[in-house]
């Protein structure tokens, strides 16, 4: 499967519906909190990052490739979540939401990258963290989570585990165009592979995992071998820029989430969607005859 990627040629009859949502004619539906982990590891050829292609049966970004996430929880609301790291209120401010929100944010982030990956960013302490997660009890209580069966808060707890939110990055936000009959306003962050743990392929929602440097992610999109939605293709480019996932993190350091929304813009004759004005010199170099 091959997507069009930024500056991406609409069609007349989409341009039509976007004007009907932007003169009020079309009430757009309401978007759903999400979280997405930009899961690094350090290659010679830059950071690498974990991809899953999603089912194609799946009737969101189906035959996609995505960064392990999904959406919030009402769960993962839960005050009581044993907690190391920024405040929530620092998060709050990283992400540019209210307290309650970013708890949930960041709890979702960690759960999610657990479900979807094995990988558990918490540890007995605020200093240490998980070293392995493969043994079959780890299991049986990521099946639980994933099916709602386990809290987040009561796994922790069960577990004497705090969440290492500091392990986290804050890295960008987007939220899908108007148009679109489903949509999500998903956060996205950084985190490193703890040591000594290991990812599994383990989703229900992937039909594959890959680690594959973000810089070659990018090429591959661009040529065809992997399908990505802009947003994934546009941070696999931007992280690409990047010697390691320690300089990503860096850069994570100093970030705050402004939510883009991407909108209609001219594309010569026609149309495209936007994208942040950060991205539009690195789109332009890989366009560049």
């Amino acid at each position: 499967m091959r997507i069009p990627l930024p500056p991406v040629p609409l069609p007349e009859g989409l341009i039509e519906v976007a004007r009907e949502f932007e003169d009020g004619s079309k009430t757009p539906a309401e978007p759903r909190n999400a979280a997405t982990v930009v899961l690094m590891r350090p290659s010679p050829d830059g950071p690498e990052v974990y991809l899953l292609r999603r089912q194609v049966s799946m009737d969101f970004a189906g035959g996609m490739c995505v960064f392990p996430g999904g959406g919030v929880d009402p769960r993962d609301f839960d005050a009581a979540v044993a907690w190391a790291g920024p405040s929530p209120a620092e998060w709050a401010r990283r992400l540019g939401t209210d307290e309650e929100t970013a708890r949930a944010l960041v709890c979702a982030a960690v759960r999610e990258t657990f479900e979807e990956s094995g990988v558990l960013l918490a540890g007995a302490s605020p200093e240490t963290v998980v070293a392995d997660t493969t043994g079959d009890q780890w299991e049986a209580d990521r099946h639980a989570l994933e099916s709602r069966e386990l809290a987040m808060t009561e796994f922790l707890s069960r577990r004497g585990l705090v969440l290492r939110t500091d392990l986290l990055g804050t890295w960008d936000g987007w939220l899908t165009p108007v148009f679109e009959p489903k949509r999500y306003r998903t956060w996205f962050f950084v985190a490193l592979l703890p040591e000594g743990q290991l990812t599994r392929d383990v989703s229900t929602e992937s039909s594959s995992v890959h680690w594959v440097p973000a810089r070659l992610a990018a090429d591959q999109a661009d040529g065809g071998e992997l399908a990505m939605m802009p947003p994934t293709y546009l941070t696999c480019l931007e992280i690409g820029q990047e010697s390691s996932p320690t300089e990503v993190l860096a850069v994570a350091e100093g970030r705050t989430v402004d939510m883009f929304t991407p909108s209609v813009e001219p594309l010569g004759d026609g149309w495209t969607l936007s994208m942040p004005d950060r991205m539009r010199p690195l789109v332009a170099d890989r366009r560049r005859p």
